[in-house]
């Protein structure tokens, strides 16, 4: 009687992978598409200053 192994399931390995890439990039995206829009709102408010200016010393 022969012993049959189970087999990997690569196809599934290889598909859990591609959903992580695909997550991925879209997280990356996503902060781009903030970054940049942030960047947009403070070129539109150059009155609204985002960075605090440091303090002087007397």
């Amino acid at each position: 009687m022969e012993s049959v192994l189970a087999k990997d399931n690569y196809s599934y390995q290889k598909y859990q992978k591609e959903l992580k890439k695909k997550k991925k990039a879209e997280e990356k995206m996503k902060k781009k598409l903030a970054k940049k829009e942030a960047e947009a709102a403070a070129a539109a408010n150059p009155e609204v200053n985002l960075e605090v200016a440091p303090e002087e010393a007397n």
